[in-house]
Formats: C-alpha cells, sequence, structure tokens
C-alpha cells in the first residue's frame, strides 16, 4: 500500500488500483504504464514537479505531450517556469520519480490539472510507486488534490 492508495481508501472514493512489471530501464514510466496496461495513452497523466518563480507546483498533464512552461507559469500567474530537480522532486513528494503521486505527497503544493481530463470518465495516474496506477474519476483528483483546470 502507498500513501496515495491510503488517502483514496480513507476518502471513501471510486479507484482501481492497476499494477504491472516496471522495467527498470525504462525511463518513459507514464508510456511505459500505457503500453504494459494497454491503456489509451491520451488518459495516463504524469506527475510532474514544477518550479515557477521559485515555487513548487504539481502539474498532472498527459504523458502524449510535454509541458508547455511558459503555459504553465502563466496559469499560476507566474513569469518562469522550470522542472524541478529530480531529488528535489522526490524530497518534497517523498515518492521516487516515476512513481510521483499527486496523491498524499508530503506537503500539498498548488496542483493543476490538464484540461484535456474533462475529456474522460477515467483517467490513470500513478498510485505512487514505480509499476502501480489507480484509475480514478478527474473529478475525484481536483476535489482531493484542489487542483485546478488548465491548458498548459
Amino acid at each position: 500500500m502507498t500513501p496515495a492508495i491510503n488517502l483514496l481508501k480513507k476518502s471513501n472514493v471510486n479507484f482501481t488500483v492497476l499494477q504491472f512489471e516496471h522495467d527498470p530501464n525504462d525511463q518513459d514510466f507514464a508510456n511505459e504504464a500505457a503500453n504494459k496496461l494497454g491503456l489509451n495513452k491520451e488518459q495516463v497523466f504524469k506527475t510532474l514537479l514544477i518550479e515557477v518563480d521559485g515555487k513548487l507546483h504539481v502539474a498532472v498533464s498527459p504523458a502524449t505531450q510535454q509541458v508547455d512552461l511558459k503555459a504553465f507559469a502563466k496559469l499560476c500567474h507566474g513569469k518562469k517556469a522550470a522542472l524541478a530537480d529530480q531529488n528535489q522532486a522526490q524530497k518534497v513528494t517523498g515518492y521516487l520519480i516515476g512513481g510521483i503521486s499527486p496523491f498524499a505527497q508530503k506537503k500539498q503544493l498548488p496542483t493543476k490539472l490538464h484540461s484535456s481530463a474533462e475529456h474522460f470518465d477515467t483517467i490513470y495516474v500513478s498510485a505512487g510507486k514505480r509499476g502501480v496506477e489507480v484509475a480514478i474519476s478527474p473529478n475525484v483528483l481536483i476535489q482531493i488534490c484542489a487542483a485546478k483546470l488548465g491548458q498548459f
């Protein structure tokens, strides 16, 4: 059990846990999940930490696209955005890279969910461990993470 799964259970929301054997040589974590679980890649979302004007934010974005850092900064009412350092991301969230979940991070950070999630009843995000995903409604993610929708 991961902190993310424990939080979802405690929150009494609908979700499903999916697991696969993670290949340690595969660093494209979200696409690996989509391929190994036979999921629509557009429904698989990656969780990234992005620093905007010195402040950390969480971006939950489709695995199929790169985050537009300028658009993300603007969405966060900032000027400059950059991916957080991997060690910093792991320390702040309590999760390893490739297993960062938007749920139950050590410190709750402002969270943005890519608006394409609205097109699906279910999206897939990391459950807090490489090789473990949760299927969940985007509305539940918005509710639990106090996430804001946006284009980035």
